[in-house]
């Protein structure tokens, strides 16, 4: 069976590019390699320039896996992807292929690489809370949930509505505290081989305030229109996209176009902390800088042992 290999790491640092250079290299040496994508928000069709997504044609001929298989209304879930991303990566690995999988979204790359379920879900309460958190905001319910499992709160931002309700739905069906149910970053699925880009802190947030501009320029606010008849708006997880919020705030007349990018890119800066702080509790990951002249080298060499052993 083929060897899995994982590209992770904050937004902004190449891990799609880096991903399809492991695969050429891969391909060099006689072998098959595939990306499966960890990205929740490439999950989606129609959401492409927001989301970094390659082209056909920046894909160099690598075949890519679970890009474009949701709706744009339909909901992403880490536990849906866990069972998806599994039977890809083990297909893969039937076929004498070597699943690739690349990404920063850390429950959603958790859910793959480690062993660990979901925990249950009640429709009805989770319901109640949605329509809380419209009622009432974001701020009211994190009170909650301070109040409730302090250690749960200090692991979720403030900010997302999504997750705090659905801390809150775990807490309320199970009494438990929601931050136990998560992944034990030591437990994997399977063996791999995690290969982890980032920089200097400040070198990341200036290519991300460029990356936020670029998204404008390249034409995010048009891609945002023309997915509101396709139900944008009541998308419960792309509507909130960093990007995606701020160009429909645009639309709607509630941001400048300036205003849409700066809060888009300090959003991201933001979310990539987020990410960091996540990814190095994973003592799996290999790290390297992205600015290193020699960090493709070291990388290819990593997973030419990585196969070899």
């Amino acid at each position: 069976m083929t060897k899995l290999i994982a590209v992770v790491g904050p937004t902004g640092t190449g891990k799609s590019d880096t991903a399809i250079g492991v695969a050429k290299h891969i391909e060099s040496l006689g072998q098959k390699a595939e990306i499966v994508n960890a990205d929740s928000m490439q999950f989606y069709r129609g959401m492409n320039i927001g989301t970094a997504k390659l082209s056909e044609f920046e894909r160099q001929g690598v075949e890519h896996h679970l890009l474009d298989w949701l709706d744009i209304a339909d909901e992403s879930t880490a536990a849906e992807y866990q069972s998806v991303a599994r039977r890809k990566i083990l297909e893969l690995q039937e076929a004498n292929i070597t699943p690739i999988l690349a990404g920063g979204s850390m429950l959603y790359l958790a859910a793959a690489l480690n062993e660990f379920g979901f925990a249950a879900r009640d429709e009805t309460i989770r319901a109640q809370l949605e329509a809380e958190l419209l009622r009432v905001g974001e701020s009211e319910l994190y009170r909650r949930l301070v109040a409730l499992t302090p250690d749960t709160a200090s692991r979720i931002d403030p900010k997302n509505g999504r997750r705090i309700v659905r801390a809150l739905e775990v807490v309320s069906i199970t009494g438990d505290d929601f931050a136990a149910k998560l992944p034990d970053l030591n437990e994997s699925w399977q063996p791999v081989l995690e290969i982890g880009l980032n920089s200097d802190r400040a070198h990341l947030v200036a290519r991300l305030q460029t990356r936020a501009t670029s998204m404008w320029q390249r034409g995010l606010v048009a891609e945002v229109e023309a997915l509101i008849p396709l139900g944008i708006r009541d998308g419960k997880t792309s509507s909130r996209a960093i990007g995606y919020a701020q160009a429909l705030a645009q639309l709607d007349g509630r941001l400048t176009e300036a205003e849409a990018i700066e809060e888009t890119a300090k959003l991201t800066s933001r979310y990539a902390r987020r990410q960091m702080s996540w990814f190095r509790r994973d003592p799996r990951i290999n790290w390297f800088d992205y600015q290193d002249p020699q960090a493709t080298s070291n990388i290819l060499n990593l997973v030419t042992e990585h196969l070899n052993a």
